[in-house]
């Protein structure tokens, strides 16, 4: 395996992200929509709870037939947003409080209605001809890839990356075997390559901190396995912009770190995936279900009721992270994103309460997605803006008890999405002060990661328990000779654990703990859905 020459930034070792979608945090000018300015008011509120860094949803102009994941002008702030000068006093405020703020970048395509595009398609395009992936001729098809035809006057179809309105930006073909292919890394890919760096360029500028990069592996068409030449296409774009700005960080949209990281990024997630009823690790763990509703047949870990064992997580987990370690990089838990439904009301404020506080604790650099520290909850709501099933986990974060969650003083008819009416729902008023709350565990628990270093990202990662046929969890980060050991038992009965003599574990105190765990010299009991940290 090839080493990537890359290492993280050293502030990445204290990061902790919280993700942003800026339709839906705070709306300060009250016309329904959040904004940027609605994010620099609450960056106290997010220093808070813990975290130092921000991950923002797309902030760039766009129809939003995709919430902004369709490019229409890479270098302007979508006017509901704000403007350019907000985006920057936003870095600003970020930076005087000692955080950072990595923005979306969206590489492999456009709007339909970006200006590249709108040349590309005519009839005599005069330049940016090959921006994009335009077969020759108005009937020939895509050779097997996703492509429109009819819709413009260009003599051709193009290569789509997902919707219909998402035209592929042109970064080559693995293998060119039509006269309309280019290859990868030749001339024309990179110029494209060239104007995504320009991108890049024109907001580390200006005091982004870097990107995370959505849809990371999808630039060369056709890929090979391990995808090589998007590796290398990465490998070329990284390489020069670490030069002009070395303290920018990547994090990716790929989920496989042993493709990912040797492409020269810092981080990538594990992505919630679960094709055909087979889950992904992160899915076994919250999301084992293609109901979301369905707690019934749902057989992920932190389900009280699942009865499912740690054993076939590690069994997928363990060879992705020990990659991520020989790459180098780091390979990050998320609570949920905005493509991912919200474990709430599936999973109990219990079991979402033992879920985040493991998580939060793992190897990497955590995540946590807006409002998933008060354990907000994914509803069954109508598609706005091409989000689909996504919608439900997209709703105005929930403040307090004034009108609207204290999202926005817009009239409720024209709020971005509705906010959750019903009763007894989630708020940070009420959970910052409530000592068993989603939020309060978010907030302890990220307390004890920042005060340890044995849970420092890359710090080691072993195992101590956990089978198939046993609930119980236990695992030990190390770190400079200080390790830090975290069960949990997110299952319905007592379980006791041996932890091995001879290595301090006689001499270790419980820190912290949910439910009543005890420890007796080695002898650890964890009761029905408990976790605890011992140092």
């Amino acid at each position: 395996m090839t080493v990537s020459q890359h290492r993280p930034n050293q502030w990445l070792n204290d990061a902790i992200f919280y993700q942003i979608f800026t339709a839906s945090f705070c709306d300060t000018d009250s016309d329904g929509i959040g904004d940027l300015k609605g994010i620099t008011t609450h960056l106290d509120y997010i220093r808070l709870l813990g975290a130092n860094a921000l991950w923002l949803n797309p902030v760039y102009d766009s129809p939003f037939r995709d919430a902004g994941y369709d490019v229409r002008d890479y270098l302007k702030v979508a006017e509901r947003y704000g403007t350019n000068e907000d985006l920057e006093e936003l870095f600003d405020a970020a930076h005087a409080r000692g955080m950072h703020v990595l923005l979306d970048l969206v590489p492999g395509h456009t709007s339909t209605e970006h200006p590249w595009f709108i040349e590309s398609a005519q009839d005599t395009p005069s330049y940016a001809t090959d921006r994009y992936l335009w077969t020759d001729h108005w009937i020939t098809g895509g050779d097997g890839l996703p492509f429109v035809g009819g819709a413009y006057p260009r003599n051709g179809a193009y290569i789509v990356n997902f919707f219909a309105f998402q035209p592929a930006l042109n970064y080559g073909v693995a293998h060119p075997s039509r006269s309309w292919e280019q290859p990868a890394l030749g001339g024309t890919a990179l110029d494209t390559c060239g104007a995504m760096l320009d991108v890049m360029r024109f907001w580390l500028s200006r005091g982004a901190d870097g990107f995370r990069v959505d849809m990371a592996d999808s630039l060369v068409k056709r890929d090979d396995d391990g995808k090589p030449f998007t590796i290398r296409t990465w490998q070329y774009m990284l390489g020069q912009i670490r030069e002009e700005f070395p303290e920018a960080a990547f994090v990716s949209e790929w989920g496989r770190p042993e493709e990912s990281l040797k492409a020269g990024f810092d981080m990538d997630f594990y992505l919630d995936w679960r094709w055909d009823g087979k889950p992904n690790g992160y899915s076994m763990l919250l999301r084992d279900t293609d109901d979301q509703f369905d707690r019934d047949h749902d057989a992920s870990y932190f389900n009280a009721d699942s009865g499912t064992g740690i054993g076939r997580f590690l069994r997928e987990y363990e060879p992705r992270l020990a990659a991520a370690r020989e790459l180098g990089g780091y390979f990050d838990f998320i609570t949920g994103n905005h493509d991912t439904p919200r474990v709430a009301p599936r999973l109990t404020p219990r079991e979402i309460r033992l879920a985040y506080a493991t998580l939060l604790l793992m190897p990497g650099v955590p995540f946590i997605y807006y409002g998933d520290e008060l354990g907000m909850r994914y509803r069954d709501l109508p598609s706005k803006e091409g989000s689909y099933t996504r919608a439900g986990s997209r709703t105005p974060m929930q403040w307090d008890d004034s009108a609207n969650d204290g999202f926005s003083g817009a009239d409720a008819k024209d709020l971005y999405l509705p906010v959750d009416e019903l009763s007894g729902h989630p708020t940070v008023a009420a959970q910052e002060e409530a000592g068993d709350s989603i939020w309060t565990t978010v907030h302890d628990v990220l307390a004890i990661r920042r005060d340890s270093p044995a849970l420092a990202p890359d710090a080691d990662f072993a195992t101590l328990f956990g089978d198939d046929g046993h609930r119980a969890f236990v695992f030990k980060r190390t770190k400079d000779d200080v390790s830090v050991v975290v069960a949990v038992n997110p299952g319905r009965d007592t379980e006791t654990v041996q932890l091995p003599e001879g290595d301090g574990s006689e001499a270790r105190t419980l820190a912290y703990a949910i439910g009543d765990p005890a420890l007796e010299y080695t002898t650890l009991t964890l009761p029905a859905q408990s976790f605890a940290v011992l140092q």
